[in-house]
């Protein structure tokens, strides 16, 4: 009977954790074509405009694993998960960039606080000795959300639908999905003794050498997330790049498959460290396909879609692992600390690539963007191995 409520449990919170990213990402690739349309937003604005909602949720991450290791987590999940929601219709009323902007960061504050709940939910759900495939397969709704909500967005706004269709898309998505969260089963949370405020109980310090390395592979996600459609019609591939999600998307349900019970053997840093060179790699190819593209088309077409698998690949091994491996530097009382942390260290790098990946397309070319991107992913990978990776085997808790 209990592992039956586990498993009803946990496919309420992967519909839900579905629904709320298919919402998000729907409108990532749409928003930057909105800005520049609607509000005749420059490249370096549209990248401050979106980079509110990444520094909003930044700001929530430390204080929301805090209050997700101190009070009952469900109810502050669902509050998080309806403000949420809210917003996508908060986007229709907005007259005025500056009320844009306004509602983008509050959309930052819940989203931020709504994905911490929502991994910590999944630990305290699944059993510890399948945490890693458990992490794997929510983590797969995310991929698959990615996979299908770019491309039904583009696809939406290339067929001539209004911006406003587009958004009650994502606000239809969003209800459903609170309706999902609202019926996860959390097991019982014995009250806490509130410790003494101090730096720890907002970031897992133990957890920043791993932090800083995953900072530095998030600046180029963000840039590519945000802004590979207008890279594509920059240099000039007419390729559907919505197909670019669903391929990245399908690399990483690939990789979902067999590096979430490769964590729960313990190769957490090696596969890191795997996934690591894959991203490097796929990185360059993409800043390089602005030559490749005037030397034959077809052929970078191909490598187009091939390298948001190989992302797709790289990125499914590494987020598993990295999850599982800042929860397995800390305690039982600070798992909310740990993902805080964790999705922190995304966030600010997310962030930097969104502003960065806009400025320098503003003053350069959006290949010299990705060039830049692909430049950090070697620190990341060389820190990772050099500094993360010991640390981690000479702190690891379990």
């Amino acid at each position: 009977m209990k592992d039956r409520l586990v498993t009803r449990s946990y496919c309420f919170i992967i519909a839900a954790n579905f629904l709320q990213f298919f919402g998000f990402w729907l409108l990532i690739p749409v928003l930057p074509f909105y800005l520049e349309e609607i509000f005749g937003a420059s490249k370096s604005d549209i990248g401050i405009v979106l980079s509110c909602y990444t520094i909003a949720a930044l700001c929530i991450r430390p204080f929301s694993g805090y209050l997700l290791d101190t009070f009952a987590r469900k109810p502050l999940y669902l509050l998080a998960y309806f403000i949420f929601t809210a917003m996508f219709g908060g986007y229709m009323l907005a007259g005025t960039l500056t009320l844009f902007v306004l509602f983008r960061i509050l959309h930052g504050i819940s989203f931020g606080m709504v994905t911490v709940g929502g991994n910590t939910i999944v630990i305290d759900i699944m059993p510890s000795s399948r945490r890693g495939e458990g992490l794997g397969y929510y983590g797969l709704a995310n991929n698959t959300a990615m996979s299908i909500g770019p491309m039904t967005g583009l696809f939406l706004h290339d067929a001539g639908c209004s911006y406003m269709v587009i958004f009650c898309c994502s606000l239809a998505s969003c209800l459903l999905g609170f309706l999902c969260a609202s019926l996860v089963k959390t097991p019982y949370k014995p009250p806490v003794k509130r410790e003494p405020i101090s730096l720890d109980r907002f970031i897992l310090l133990k957890g920043l050498p791993a932090g800083a390395s995953l900072l530095l592979l998030s600046i180029p996600y963000g840039m590519t997330t945000n802004y590979v459609a207008m890279y594509a019609k920059q240099i000039g591939l007419t390729v559907p790049t919505g197909f670019f999600f669903t391929f990245m998307a399908t690399g990483m349900a690939v990789s979902r498959l067999f590096s979430g019970r490769l964590v729960d053997r313990g190769k957490i840093t090696q596969v890191i460290s795997w996934g690591l060179y894959m991203v490097v790699v796929s990185f360059f190819l993409l800043s390089a396909c602005v030559y490749l593209v005037q030397w034959n088309s077809t052929v970078c077409d191909v490598l187009f879609f091939t390298i948001a698998l190989m992302l797709g690949v790289g990125f499914g091994m590494m987020f598993p692992a990295y999850n599982t491996l800042f929860v397995n530097l800390a305690p039982n009382n600070q798992r909310g600390t740990a993902t805080s942390t964790y999705l922190t260290s995304w966030d600010v790098g997310i962030g930097i690539g969104m502003l960065s990946g806009g400025y320098i397309a503003e003053v350069s070319t959006f290949d010299k963007a990705y060039l830049f991107g692909a430049s950090l992913t070697i620190v990341s990978l060389l820190y990772f191995n050099l500094k993360v990776a010991p640390h981690f085997h000479k702190y690891r808790l379990r």
